[in-house]
């Protein structure tokens, strides 16, 4: 079986705390060690009361000091909301302490821009839901309530110093590139990121789609990773889009993939079903513009009363969770190995209950060994 890794959100369950949370994400990082999990990765979120994980740089270092062997690292740094300067030179101090056991995974999020009050985003083509090979390949979802969110304005403002514009996604991938290797120059003067420059960093490209960060990461020769928890209606588009685009490396000769899932594993489908029950809810918070919520208990997410256009906004995650028994999930993680061609596999699972998730991720890992 292919390689397995965690995808962590720090998530805080109703009731609950950020401290908590991170200190759930320690003891997890050191739980999944011991199950025989390739690497821990933490994702980037801001002004979210759902998800402690903004400080991803911080929460690494403590998760790689209270570890041995696991690789640790980002999924992904929102470079949009970083400089190429900072970035090396916080990967370049982790990596000093760790040397060997960082990754920086780099994605594209903080670079869109609000549209001005009134002004109407168009919607995509959303594509019809397929199924391919037994995989799931949902329609896409409406962005507008996302991104015309108000939310969104705020963390714009809040994230960026006044009159700051993130600089293109391609040049800041390159400007960190060339502070880890100590080539950095502008206007014919050299700059050093220290700590950074020869730091034992593994970059990684993050991308949802065929587009520009897939074949980024295709031509630099470094790894990529695609969303299928987040973005499943176009991850074979992404997967098919870095492989065409991919060459060689000095660390990696053929294209590695690694692909996302969201899964809640239980001892029974019916367990594991009532556990995953308030996804669909917190779900419609981030796709509403809202940011996500503190996690419900399934109590209080039977309450809620769907809408139509509530169930549009999330049907596509609803559908590509994978739900069950160790026996059921792991069947669908095959399926989504052998679609995708996977390398490796990044799980996630987002419970209220901090035990349910750490016994979702042992037991699949037990099954899968």
């Amino acid at each position: 079986m292919t390689r397995l890794s965690i995808l962590d959100l720090s998530p805080v369950g109703a009731g609950g705390t950020a401290a908590q949370a991170v200190h759930n994400s320690v003891d997890l990082a050191r739980k999944a060690e011991a199950a025989g999990y390739h690497r821990y990765w933490l994702a980037e979120h801001h002004i979210a009361p759902g998800v402690a994980s903004s400080a991803t740089a911080v929460l690494i270092g403590q998760i790689a000091a209270a570890t041995k062997t696991i690789r640790v690292g980002s999924g992904a740094v929102q470079l949009g909301h970083h400089t190429a300067l900072s970035v090396a030179e916080e990967f370049g101090t982790l990596a000093a302490f760790y040397p060997g056991r960082i990754d920086l995974g780099l994605g594209r999020s903080g670079h869109r821009k609000p549209p001005p009050p009134g002004v109407r985003i168009p919607e995509p083509p959303r594509g019809e839901r397929k199924v391919v090979d037994g995989l799931v390949v949902p329609a896409g979802f409406p962005i507008t309530p996302m991104a015309t969110s108000p939310r969104l304005v705020l963390e714009n403002r809040l994230i960026h110093l006044p009159g700051a514009e993130p600089v293109d996604y391609g040049d800041a991938v390159h400007d960190i590139l060339a502070f880890l290797n100590g080539n950095y120059s502008l206007d014919g003067l050299e700059a050093h990121a220290t700590p950074g420059e020869g730091a034992d960093v593994q970059p990684w490209i993050f991308g949802s789609s065929g587009g520009e960060s897939a074949i980024l990461a295709g031509k630099l020769g470094l790894p990529f990773a695609a969303s299928y928890h987040v973005a499943p209606a176009k991850v074979l588009e992404a997967v098919a889009g870095y492989r065409e685009a991919f060459r060689p490396s000095e660390r990696f000769p053929r294209p590695y993939v690694a692909v996302s899932a969201d899964i809640v594993v239980a001892d029974s489908d019916e367990r594991a079903a009532e556990l995953a029950s308030p996804y669909g809810l917190w779900v419609l918070s981030i796709r509403s513009g809202r940011g996500a919520i503190s996690f419900p208990t399934p109590e209080e997410a039977a309450k809620h009363e769907w809408t139509d256009e509530e169930r549009e906004l999330v049907v596509d995650r609803l559908d590509t969770q994978f739900v069950g028994s160790p026996a059921t999930v792991a069947e669908k993680l095959r399926t989504l190995q052998r679609v995708t061609g996977a390398d490796e596999l990044i799980l996630t699972t987002i419970t209220h209950d901090y035990a349910d998730r750490v016994r979702s991720h042992q037991l699949i890992a037990a099954e899968l060994a």
